[in-house]
């Protein structure tokens, strides 16, 4: 997520009463179930890290998060959230924004699905088996428009799709 930022920048940014603030940082909230509610702990400066370290301060900060370990600093914040429900079976679903933040992703889990071959005879398609993943941005209107957001899930989907492609 915090990879495709670079390329549509205006989905990085929050509503602050009259303004668009716009920071020159990624910090990207995780919605972490815990038995005292919803937490989203922040992974700071996403946009600069690799996978690597995004995936372990994950694991760090979900388990702090469901031990109440977490300093107010760890959650409060954030540009942007995703919040994935795929462990639990769900295919796709609509999140609710963290104001002041203008976006959030909801992410479905993966399934495996026949579809046509590229390439074949639309008329008589080749089928093959692939992995597919829904994913849902919910927007503030008041700062990232349809349209905006339409070209980061493009971008979005280009790096899921193509992962080497965060790597170079």
């Amino acid at each position: 997520a915090a990879a495709s930022m670079e390329a549509v920048p205006a989905v990085n940014s929050s509503w602050a009463d009259t303004v668009i603030r716009q920071p020159n940082y990624v910090d990207v909230s995780v919605a972490v179930a815990t038995e005292s509610g919803l937490m989203t702990p922040i992974v700071k400066d996403a946009d600069i890290k690799g996978l690597k370290s995004i995936a372990a301060d994950v694991r760090d900060l979900a388990e702090r998060a469901r031990t109440g370990s977490l300093q107010p600093d760890e959650y409060q914040g954030g540009t942007f959230t995703i919040s994935n429900l795929g462990m639990f079976g769900i295919k796709n679903f609509s999140a609710i924004i963290n104001p002041p933040q203008s976006c959030i992703l909801a992410v479905g889990g993966a399934r495996r699905e026949l579809v046509p071959k590229e390439g074949t005879d639309p008329k008589n398609p080749e089928v093959e088996v692939a992995t597919l993943m829904s994913v849902t941005l919910s927007c503030d209107h008041r700062v990232v428009d349809g349209a905006v957001g339409a070209q980061w899930l493009q971008e979005f989907r280009s790096k899921v799709e193509d992962p080497l492609r965060m790597l170079l």
